[in-house]
């Protein structure tokens, strides 16, 4: 096991490198003067212009930029937004409230995916089952942004179960409407995995020698059947948390979370390189660290399963 976490810790190093190379050439080939964003309508002085350049190295080939900014990375030097502010206080300020967000989302869509998944598994053909197959294809037809209006419609104008905006400081309760609104795809996805993973799991062997013993549903189902079911959902769950971190952008909108997506789009807005690269360094690491963390879980899950490299 140590050497195989060893191994994939190598092999993120190159995923780590590619992936920061590539956002900086792509943000750093957007036409326009980022700097230029910054004065508005003004014309700004020539002077202040030239030493803006060379304080933020944009007068500088886009190689020796992308070392640059390698460089102060590696001393723990995420760099400076053109406003003025180091990104490592932007990254402070709105990581803790997506990271709530979105393992908020995380936890309704896992816990509630697979508990709907398991008993429509086990009641194939049943009303529950294909009341939950309707349900979850009509969550995945809707944009994510059609059910975000509807919940602030109802529940936080019609009934006012929750505020349709998020305050200041993002307090938890705040975070629990826009996280189910977050969840709804993707719970509709652990629904049907779980479902068929279910289905699939009861008609193997080992079920039926389970069942031959005479050990009871209550044993068979959360041992033997669940377990079984999960490895597939693990899958899907670590990697959708990547997409819930990237892809809260919609939500953390309209909803007004001080988050990473709706500062991230403004940073693309305004060309802001430094701000852009420096967000997306830190959801590859989270990202990586989540899918190895996903497949060490699968020898707890199949103690079949074991890694040897």
């Amino acid at each position: 096991m140590p050497r195989y976490i060893m191994w994939r810790f190598l092999q993120a190093i190159p995923v780590f490198l590619g992936t920061t190379f590539l956002i900086y050439f792509m943000v750093f080939a957007m036409p326009g003067d980022p700097l230029l964003a910054l004065f508005g309508d003004k014309t700004p002085n020539p002077a202040v212009l030239e030493q803006l350049r060379e304080q933020y190295h944009l007068n500088e080939p886009f190689i020796v930029q992308y070392w640059y900014y390698m460089t102060g990375l590696f001393q723990g030097d995420f760099g400076t937004a053109y406003s003025g502010e180091p990104t490592t206080e932007i990254l402070a300020r709105t990581f803790p409230v997506t990271i709530r967000l979105a393992v908020l989302a995380l936890i309704f869509q896992s816990v509630a995916g697979i508990a709907v998944g398991l008993v429509s598994g086990l009641r194939k053909g049943g009303i529950f089952d294909s009341s939950f197959l309707i349900i979850s294809l009509v969550f995945l037809s809707l944009p994510i942004f059609v059910i975000a209006f509807v919940a602030q419609f109802v529940f936080g104008i019609q009934l006012g179960w929750a505020r349709t905006t998020v305050g200041s400081g993002a307090p938890l309760q705040d975070l629990i409407m826009p996280a189910i609104v977050l969840a709804t795809v993707s719970f509709a996805q652990i629904v049907r995995l779980t479902r068929s993973s279910v289905i699939e799991t009861q008609q193997l062997d080992f079920v039926r020698t389970a069942y031959g013993k005479g050990l009871s549903r209550g044993r068979v189902i959360p041992v033997h059947i669940l377990r079984n079911s999960l490895i597939p959902v693990t899958t899907y769950i670590g990697t959708d948390f990547g997409v819930l971190l990237v892809g809260a952008t919609v939500t953390e909108g309209i909803f007004n979370v001080p988050g990473v997506g709706r500062t991230l789009y403004q940073a693309i807005i305004r060309g802001e390189g430094p701000t852009v690269v420096s967000f997306v360094t830190v959801m590859v690491l989270i990202y990586l660290l989540v899918n190895l963390v996903v497949d060490l879980l699968y020898a707890v899950l199949d103690p079949r399963i074991r890694y040897v490299k």
